[in-house]
């Protein structure tokens, strides 16, 4: 059983209560649009970081981080990039993975909109955790954990954070 923290959308922005709303996860899964190689590093010295680049990450991060990462999680698939998409509406450049190949779980960022939703059509689930940085025009910063136990996505909860504050 592995309990993940899972960002997106930072775009530089560094906030402590990262490092509190994670402190009970085992790894920090991040969406993309890190934007700055400091928030990854921080992120990484504090749990275990499995990221990918966002179309508003620089060179540095690009050569940390590929567009796609492909990995599991106890027994679980799990398929993250940044520009996704979502059931019913994949974006076209990770269409053709999602449905020659579908993951258990896949998770994109991008849109900065909170959105948590099985796809009944590839038995995925699909998790954007909105924005947790400064940068774009949501109106609260979220955050997403969750527990991975074997093949099972459990426990899941969303953390809303103010933009200011």
């Amino acid at each position: 059983m592995r309990k993940i923290g899972i960002l997106s959308d930072t775009h530089g922005y560094w906030d402590e209560k990262y490092l509190t709303y994670f402190e009970a996860c085992d790894e920090i899964w991040h969406a993309g649009d890190i934007g700055s190689t400091e928030v990854a590093e921080r992120l990484a010295a504090f749990r275990p970081l499995h990221a990918v680049c966002g179309n508003c990450d620089g060179g540095d991060l690009r050569r940390m981080y590929g567009e796609k990462l492909r990995r599991r999680c106890e027994e679980a698939d799990i398929l993250m990039t940044h520009i996704g998409g979502y059931p019913g509406k994949y974006a076209p450049q990770i269409k053709q993975s999602l449905f020659s190949n579908p993951p258990q779980l896949f998770i994109s960022g991008h849109s900065h909109i909170l959105k948590v939703q099985f796809d009944p059509t590839l038995n995925l689930l699909h998790i954007n955790p909105g924005a947790a940085g400064l940068t774009g025009w949501q109106k609260v910063r979220t955050l997403v954990r969750l527990t991975v136990d074997g093949k099972q996505f459990k426990d899941l909860e969303v953390i809303e954070m103010p933009l200011h504050g």
